[in-house]
């Protein structure tokens, strides 16, 4: 099985367009862009049936100009669109190469071409078994498109092949979340936050994992801790108010859907929260006006109209 693709573009020929690509890989990894850039590009005139210097210099452009990763990153972004032309280029000069692949379709997924960054993900996954960032990257694009079964296996497979990376078992514990295997998605979160101690993403998928487990005494362990690691982040505080209130802890958890709405009050799920907190102590007009306000922000909610029908209910029942 072929094993992690490298980093570097070079093969080690001699040649001089593969001194060219040493050089770009050079300076790519130590952070000149520019200089890299140049350097793939002079590789590419000496050798213009090569793959490598177009991918390098996809590579170079996107890190010049700070062109953000991660998936709808930067739709329209010109800089990843011209990348996409280099990474098309060296993909129809050797459809086997599987960088071109590889970086064609996480370019795609920057982009928010979710449907058209598949094809390549799966060819790198396909040529590059042993990679865990071909494997993983493919396994993003099959949850996104609704593939949870198959994704939980990419991801899994990249966690095996990259099992002291947290972000790999956050992403695969969010795979298993999705194609309904709890139970598997915790065990995947707490490595992740064994991994990360300190990183409140990992702590609040953990413990939103375990809300939905119908555990919260011990998710508000890690709630509590993804609070202290973002205070300013809206949706940890709501996420600790659910805990809170599923706890019985009325008070706590009211301020805590307060300080979401304080930081961010747009944030629907927040408003749901409060209402639900406020008819839990019998204040229905508070219940009332929380409701509304999340309708407002979000009139599809399914969850406004349900709350709003059984508040409705407990109105017109005799006192």
């Amino acid at each position: 099985m072929a094993g992690p693709l490298p980093q570097t573009l070079a093969r080690g020929s001699g040649t001089p367009s593969d001194k060219k690509l040493a050089e770009g890989d050079q300076a790519y990894l130590g952070g000149d862009y520019a200089h890299a850039l140049a350097a793939y590009s002079a590789a590419s005139e000496l050798a213009p049936r090569d793959p490598a210097p177009l991918v390098g210099i996809a590579r170079s452009l996107l890190a010049e100009h700070d062109v953000p990763s991660g998936v709808n990153a930067a739709p329209g972004n010109e800089t990843a669109r011209e990348a996409v032309t280099h990474l098309r280029a060296a993909v129809r000069l050797d459809p086997s190469f599987a960088p071109a692949q590889l970086e064609l379709g996480r370019t795609l997924l920057v982009l928010g071409e979710l449907d058209t960054a598949r094809g390549p993900l799966e060819q790198a996954a396909r040529l590059a078994p042993g990679d865990p960032e071909a494997q993983s990257a493919h396994g993003i694009a099959q949850l996104l498109n609704g593939e949870r079964g198959g994704a939980a296996a990419s991801l899994a497979k990249a966690a095996e092949l990259d099992p002291n990376n947290a972000d790999r078992q956050a992403n695969l514990g969010t795979a298993l979340l999705q194609a309904g295997r709890g139970g598997e998605a915790i065990t995947a979160y707490r490595r992740a936050v064994e991994l990360a101690p300190e990183v409140a993403v990992y702590r609040t998928n953990l413990g939103t994992a375990l809300l939905q487990a119908n555990d919260p005494k011990g998710a508000l362990t890690h709630l509590e801790k993804a609070v202290a690691l973002e205070p300013q982040r809206a949706t940890v505080h709501n996420n600790l108010g659910y805990a809170l209130l599923l706890r019985g802890e009325r008070a706590r958890a009211m301020a805590a859907f307060e300080k979401a709405l304080a930081l961010d009050p747009k944030l629907a799920s927040a408003w749901i929260n409060l209402g639900n907190a406020f008819a839990q102590e019998g204040k229905r007009a508070e219940a009332r006006n929380a409701y509304e306000k999340a309708r407002a922000l979000d009139p599809e909610d399914p969850r406004v109209e349900a709350a709003l029908k059984d508040l409705e209910e407990l109105e017109r029942a005799p006192k």
